[in-house]
């Protein structure tokens, strides 16, 4: 999990996401990176258009945090509901994606 984590602490700051650049992070944080990880990482994450896995992702996260409250529903939370099935097979396709990440 830290070796995702790494993965996107570099790209949220704009940084290659190299083998050098993941494991210096992993470095950081106080652990003892594993080289065949970090490379299977970074070769998984070459074919992966990061900022569109990103973006497909939140999408059932964003209606669960839009849910109405006990003290009223949200007209908002309501549409993006509705419209969640038009955006199910995206979301697929993103989590295929990831999912290569992790074998």
């Amino acid at each position: 999990m830290e070796y995702v984590y790494a993965a996107l602490l570099l790209h949220k700051l704009k940084q290659d996401v190299s083998e050098n650049n993941v494991t210096n992070v992993i470095k950081a944080a106080g652990v003892t990176p594993d080289e065949i990880r970090v490379k299977a990482l970074v070769a998984a994450l070459s074919e992966v258009n990061i900022e569109e896995a990103l973006k497909a992702a939140p999408v059932a996260m964003a209606s669960v945090a839009a849910a109405p409250t006990a003290s009223g529903g949200s007209t908002a939370a309501a549409a993006e509901a509705k419209e969640e099935p038009k955006d199910e097979k995206k979301e697929e396709e993103a989590l295929e994606g990831l999912s290569s990440l992790f074998g």
